[in-house]
């Protein structure tokens, strides 16, 4: 190490370079984590193609928050961590060589996970979105967006004694749900055709809870006719490009309840992360095979298209060192 480091900087609108970079020192309370990859986040798309709010360039590193990798160093008053621990963590550049994170806000990785991709954040994510949904056994639970988070989703879900109805778009996602643990997998193709196949499913019921995972309008209103009376409904998409409308009417006269399970406590960021943490390393979890696609640093901008355009075999991508 020369003292300067490989960093992501995001120029423009689809604009990315890999720029050299001062590595970063440690200040009190930190690690410095010599990084071995970061995933990459539904969340990255919008800045990546250019929202009117996009100020650039980005800071270095910038928009890498699912990093994991080795500490390298550490900064005054740090205990709990030591050099050559595995960790994963919730910073915020870590599309770059290297990154800092607060002490407080990263995990050591167990042996039982050596040599595995841990992207953090979205695991915990999942977990935190998860408990926010408070599956019970014996309810019927549908799952609209099968990605990443859906198909782990999906496995806890069914784990809890829920019956899972999988909506996605695409047969491969599908598929996938099912070997995820999905009772039932049905096409996101038609909304009156998706109403009535659940309708037909839960006697005209609706479903007790309902996870939406895409992010976008459609699947937000299909979200809304499928939620049972008193259900809940659970918003885990990124709604981020832009307003959404909703049909309160609705919502209000089944008296449902409506959680947006994005957390921003940072101590409820880390309980998800650790309870993540301890899911892939017992088996309760596996996401391994949700890892489909990986690229280099400076192929990043490659890794943002794909996560866009979600090609045929996708779901997750992450950026390697």
């Amino acid at each position: 190490m020369n003292g300067m480091m490989d960093a992501a900087v995001l120029t423009g609108a689809r604009a990315m370079r890999v720029e050299q970079v001062p590595v970063p020192e440690p200040g009190i309370g930190e690690l410095r984590v010599r990084l071995e990859g970061c995933g990459v986040c539904g969340s990255n798309v919008e800045p990546w193609e250019g929202q009117p709010w996009s100020s650039y360039p980005g800071e270095p590193g910038g928009l890498g928050h699912e990093g994991w990798g080795v500490v390298d160093a550490v900064g005054a008053g740090v205990a709990d961590f030591a050099v050559g621990d595995r960790v994963a963590t919730l910073a915020g550049h870590s599309f770059a060589q290297f990154d800092l994170a607060r002490a407080d806000m990263a995990v050591k990785l167990p042996a039982t996970l050596a040599g595995m991709a841990v992207p953090g954040e979205p695991l915990g994510c999942v977990m935190n979105i998860f408990r926010r949904a408070d599956i019970q056994a014996g309810q019927t639970v549908a799952i609209i967006g099968i990605g990443f988070l859906g198909a782990l989703l999906t496995r806890l879900c069914t784990d809890a004694g829920a019956r899972v109805i999988a909506i996605s778009r695409r047969p491969f996602s599908l598929d996938l749900a099912r070997q995820y643990g999905a009772a039932e997998a049905i096409p996101m193709d038609d909304h009156h055709a998706i109403i009535a196949r659940v309708n037909g499913l839960t006697g005209d019921a609706g479903c007790e809870r309902v996870i939406e995972c895409v992010g976008k309008q459609w699947p937000l209103d299909l979200a809304g006719e499928l939620v049972g009376f008193g259900g809940r409904l659970v918003v885990a998409g990124y709604h981020q490009d832009g307003p959404r409308q909703v049909n309160m009417q609705a919502w209000n006269w089944k008296g449902i309840d409506v959680v947006n399970a994005h957390e921003r406590d940072p101590a409820v960021q880390m309980r998800g992360l650790r309870e993540a943490v301890a899911a892939v390393a017992s088996g309760r979890i596996d996401p391994a095979p949700l890892y489909t696609h990986r690229y280099p640093l400076d192929r990043l901008g490659e890794a943002l298209d794909a996560a866009r355009d979600r090609p045929d075999g996708f779901l997750k991508a992450l950026v390697t060192f």
